[in-house]
């Protein structure tokens, strides 16, 4: 699913606009992302967890030639799904 198909499934499931249901997925997501570099977790009770890993910084290999290649340390964002969620998608 797309930004633009769930922004049309919300629209009609809540009944409103779809400009309303962009402003309020644009906030949500501007949300999320503002809290995780703010170095916060972002928790919704039963469905998940967003936070932030570090990784170390290690040696790679080009795959292509072989060579070793330095991959610096960095953060990425995680998310681990909450026990409704896990329970909802094995229910299928």
């Amino acid at each position: 699913m797309t930004k633009d198909e769930m922004i049309a499934l919300i629209s009609e499931q809540a009944g409103i606009s779809k400009k309303q249901a962009t402003d309020a997925m644009q906030t949500f997501m501007g949300t999320v992302t503002k809290q995780l570099k703010d170095g916060e977790k972002v928790s919704f009770s039963g469905f998940g967890t967003f936070s932030v890993s570090s990784r170390k910084a290690r040696i790679g290999r080009n795959p292509q030639t072989g060579a070793q290649i330095n991959i610096p340390a960095t953060k990425v964002p995680v998310f681990k799904a909450g026990k409704h969620l896990k329970e909802a998608i094995k229910k299928k």
